[in-house]
C-alpha cells in the first residue's frame, strides 16, 4: 500500500512540475511578453521571409530577406520579383517595384502596410500593449500562436496571428483583413544581431523614378 501510494505520490509531483514548466506559456500575457523577451534583446535582427497573399480573386507569393534594426527601421529585400524594396528609416517608408517611376514615400506615424506589425519588433513597443483581445491556442512543433487586433488597425485588420516557439522566436505571421483578404508571412534562417549598417535603411531612389508622396500600395 505505501509502494502505491508513493507512486501515486511521485506522479501527482510530476505532474504538478510538468504544469509549473509550462505556466510561463500559459496565458496570452505571458507568452506575448515572452516573444517581447526574445527580440529586445537584440539590436538587429536578418531573418528571410516568404510572403503569401490570397484575395479578391488573386493568389502571390513573393520571398526575400528582411533585415530590422532598432529603432523601427526595416528593409525588406525582394529575390522574387527580383528588384521590389519597402524600405522603412526610422521616420519614411518607401515602395518600389521594378518598372515603376514613382516611388511613395510615407511618413512612419501614418504608415498602415501590412508590414507594419513586424515592428513590433526589436523592443519597438509591447506586444500585449499594442494587440487587443489577445488568445493563445498550441500550434504544431512545440509553438503557441497569438492573436489579436492591431490597435488603430481596426478598419483594416480583423485579426493578426503569430506563431512562435516556446521561446519566443516568430515563425509565421498571419495576417486577416476585414475584407476577407489574408496576408501569411513566413521566416526562416533568424540571425540575431546581423550586421546592418546606416546604408541599409537610406532609401535611394533609382534612375528614372522620383519620389512622390502616397499611400502604401497592398
Amino acid at each position: 500500500m505505501k509502494a502505491r501510494r508513493s507512486i501515486l505520490s511521485d506522479l501527482l509531483l510530476f505532474a504538478f512540475l510538468l504544469a509549473g514548466l509550462h505556466g510561463e506559456t500559459s496565458t496570452p500575457q505571458s507568452f506575448a511578453a515572452q516573444i517581447d523577451k526574445h527580440y529586445n534583446a537584440l539590436h538587429s535582427l536578418s531573418v528571410h521571409f516568404t510572403q503569401k497573399y490570397d484575395g479578391m480573386g488573386m493568389h502571390r507569393s513573393e520571398s526575400g530577406m528582411l533585415l530590422l534594426r532598432k529603432p523601427g527601421k526595416m528593409r525588406w529585400t525582394y529575390s522574387s520579383p527580383a528588384g521590389k524594396l519597402f524600405v522603412l528609416d526610422g521616420h519614411d517608408a518607401y515602395f518600389y517595384s521594378p518598372g515603376d517611376t514613382e516611388v511613395p514615400r510615407v511618413p512612419a506615424k501614418k504608415l498602415d502596410d501590412l508590414r507594419s506589425p513586424l515592428r513590433f519588433l526589436l523592443g519597438h513597443t509591447q506586444l500585449e500593449k499594442e494587440l487587443t483581445n489577445l488568445q493563445l491556442a498550441p500550434a504544431e512543433n512545440g509553438a503557441y500562436t497569438l492573436t489579436g487586433v492591431p490597435k488603430g488597425m481596426e478598419k483594416r485588420i480583423a485579426s493578426v496571428s503569430i506563431t512562435a516557439s516556446a521561446d519566443g522566436a516568430i515563425r509565421s505571421m498571419r495576417i486577416e483583413e476585414t475584407d476577407g483578404a489574408i496576408n501569411t508571412f513566413l521566416f526562416s534562417g533568424e540571425v540575431p544581431n546581423a550586421p546592418a549598417p546606416d546604408s541599409d535603411f537610406t532609401f535611394q531612389a533609382p534612375v528614372g523614378t522620383h519620389i512622390v508622396e502616397g499611400t502604401p500600395p497592398v
